[in-house]
């Protein structure tokens, strides 16, 4: 479970790929708020993507062995050296994307390893996305509801 960023991280990009293809495919035919929806899906996709590899590179550091592989690398915090030498397992999280290091006792941190702006922005793409992607849905049935125009 814990080399699934390393498995998802070739989707990712053709995930991405694949939505600005369609959605500058589609940019110049009816129905742009499909091709808007895409495009905003795609710029969501990047970020997730970009996430990822952060964490990706954090579960790397932390299957590394070596002379200084206790405290786990992506575990240490400039200021927190007393939480860190606590540490004695790791997980990932994918929704929000983070690498949660495990202490003794059954405390449970996010390491700093995933930047601050990557979960706000997946998540208010993703939302405007699925809004621009479910705006001619919402508006059709109004428009039914109301009846046919006299």
């Amino acid at each position: 479970m814990v080399l699934l960023p390393l498995l998802l991280l070739p989707a990712a990009p053709v995930v991405t790929l694949g939505l600005l293809g369609y959605g500058f495919g589609t940019l110049g035919r009816p129905g742009r708020y499909r091709s808007v929806a895409a495009l905003l899906g795609a710029v969501a996709a990047g970020f997730y993507t970009w996430g990822l590899l952060h964490v990706a590179g954090a579960v790397v550091g932390a299957q590394d062995g070596g002379a200084s592989s206790s405290p786990l690398l992506p575990c240490r915090t400039p200021g927190q050296e007393e939480r860190a030498s606590k540490v004695v397992d790791y997980t990932v999280d994918y929704v929000p994307l983070r690498f949660v290091c495990e202490t003794t006792g059954g405390g449970r941190y996010a390491a700093e390893s995933v930047p601050g702006y990557v979960n706000p922005a997946v998540a208010g793409f993703a939302l405007a996305g699925v809004v621009c992607g479910a705006a001619p849905a919402l508006a059709s049935g109004r428009r039914a509801a109301k009846g046919p125009a006299v």
